[in-house]
């Protein structure tokens, strides 16, 4: 629940240019309790808000109905899910939580850069930052309402160029059954709710897989979790690292429920009131044969000045969904649903960062194969030609004309792939990711996600899109 009053805001920061609308607070819900008189609440429905009143409402007397506060104090407090983690023998990435500049720096010289800088109280990734030497951290510790604040920073080390994993689960206290296992497209360190995904995993071993379930079964199990939960992880050498858990229903639920045919929200009711999975007949994991893919969408062509770069902080206000019995086409009905054109045909521009120029490499060789030409700027052309990957060379903004502007004004490009970090965006960068939005030229700044499109874009060359209903697909799943 949050409070609609729009004169009501967060004075934990500098509301000079944003504003941050309360919860309702401990009193406000208990009025309304008082008011209502319930036989008990649930909060697994309602994102982290609720989840975080948990606690103190049970300490109010008011009975919580799911998952037990305390299994939910250890999910949440950040010592105390070490703590939780270590019992099980299960892993996370280094971390610690500080409040001081002082204390940050200390904690970086240990952890080791880069780092994922986020405070405590704040929903959505809003402010989360990766940092990547002190002078990252002290413009961090310097954000108004960051420094000499009552709420911790959280550091953890930044798994570079891990793929993340997010597991939705149910559980009646005795019994866990796995909803979906669902693996990001985009590298960890992008918003999980900015990220692609897809499911089932597409990439991960069943190994990994396995290991996930286990773990996922053995958190559930340890927690005592009656209803849902939801589970991030990252993938990084073969190692499983424990990001997140969080004893609640996730945004993905709607996505695995309609990819799946398991109605879970139902299901965890259900539980939480009483009945047991083997009452409900789910006492074991759904296959599908089919692929579903879950998509993003984005305001960015509602507002000026805002870039399109993804990060950790979130920018997407909804999501779609892609389902075909074609990894290729279900990622092509994503993007198609998310209002992304995808070319057949036509000149792709490359622009890549530093660190990227490897990884693009296969991506631009696919790219030429499937009959796309290529347009890169200096040190991307540069890269390419050296694998014997032909391409023509276009200037930056910043090198005079005739520049990559100029091609795109001009009609002359179909698709731009452009990456960039954070704070070390340049200007020509940027300029060109909203060119891109101002004349509606499809765009992809990781190079995950260009390899999916690319991926796309190739199976859509060659295979007709077919339509079905979800239903046609779920319904028709042996349940074995």
């Amino acid at each position: 629940m949050v409070n609609s009053n729009p004169e009501t805001v967060s004075t934990d920061y500098d509301t000079s240019d944003k504003l941050y609308f309360e919860p309702l607070t401990r009193e406000d819900v208990l009025d309304i309790i008082e008011s209502e008189k319930p036989d008990g609440v649930i909060v697994q429905f309602g994102g982290q808000t609720p989840l975080n009143l948990a606690v103190p409402l049970d300490k109010k007397g008011v009975k919580i109905i799911g998952t037990p506060p305390d299994a939910i104090d250890r999910a949440e407090d950040r010592k105390r899910f070490q703590q939780f983690l270590q019992k099980l023998g299960l892993r996370q990435p280094e971390n610690d939580t500080v409040f001081t500049l002082e204390e940050a720096l200390v904690t970086a010289e240990s952890i080791g850069f880069p780092i994922v800088m986020r405070p405590s109280y704040v929903l959505g990734g809003r402010d989360m930052r990766i940092v990547y030497n002190e002078k990252g951290i002290r413009d961090f510790m310097a954000i108004p309402g960051i420094a000499q604040s009552d709420h911790p920073v959280l550091l953890d080390k930044f798994l570079k160029d891990a793929i993340e994993v997010d597991v939705d689960a149910v559980s009646d206290g005795t019994m866990t059954v796995i909803g979906g296992i669902m693996e990001h497209i985009e590298e960890a360190g992008i918003h999980s709710g900015d990220s692609a995904c897809v499911l089932p995993p597409h990439t991960l071993s069943d190994a990994m897989i396995d290991e996930i379930t286990r773990a996922t079964k053995a958190m559930a199990e340890e927690l005592g979790v009656i209803g849902l939960m939801n589970v991030q992880y990252a993938v990084k050498d073969e190692m499983l690292y424990v990001l997140e858990v969080n004893p609640r229903a996730s945004r993905t639920v709607p996505f695995v429920s309609k990819a799946t045919g398991v109605p879970l929200a139902k299901i965890a009711t259900k539980v939480m009131m009483g009945m047991s999975l083997k009452e409900l007949g789910l006492t074991k994991e759904k296959k599908i044969s089919h692929w579903a893919v879950k998509e993003a969408v984005f305001p960015f062509d509602r507002f000026d000045n805002v870039d399109t770069l993804l990060g950790p902080e979130m920018k997407s206000t909804g999501e779609v969904m892609g389902i075909d019995m074609s990894p290729g086409l279900a990622l092509a009905k994503s993007q198609q649903a998310a209002g992304q054109k995808l070319p057949l045909h036509g000149q792709v521009f490359v622009s890549v960062r530093h660190g990227d120029k490897d990884a693009i490499v296969p991506v631009a060789r696919e790219l030429v194969r499937i009959g796309f030409k290529l347009l890169a700027t200096r040190g991307t052309a540069t890269r390419l030609q050296q694998d014997g990957i032909e391409c023509e060379q276009v200037n930056k903004i910043s090198q005079g004309r005739p520049h990559i502007l100029d091609k795109l004004q001009d009609g002359q490009v179909q698709w731009i792939i452009n990456t960039s970090s954070g704070s070390r965006t340049t200007e020509d960068s940027y300029s060109i990711r909203r060119a891109a939005l101002n004349f509606h030229i499809p765009y992809t700044t990781t190079i995950t996600g260009a390899s999916s499109i690319a991926q796309a874009i190739g199976t859509l060359l060659t295979r007709e899109v077919g339509v079905k209903t979800v239903q046609e697909f779920t319904f028709s799943q042996n349940d074995s």
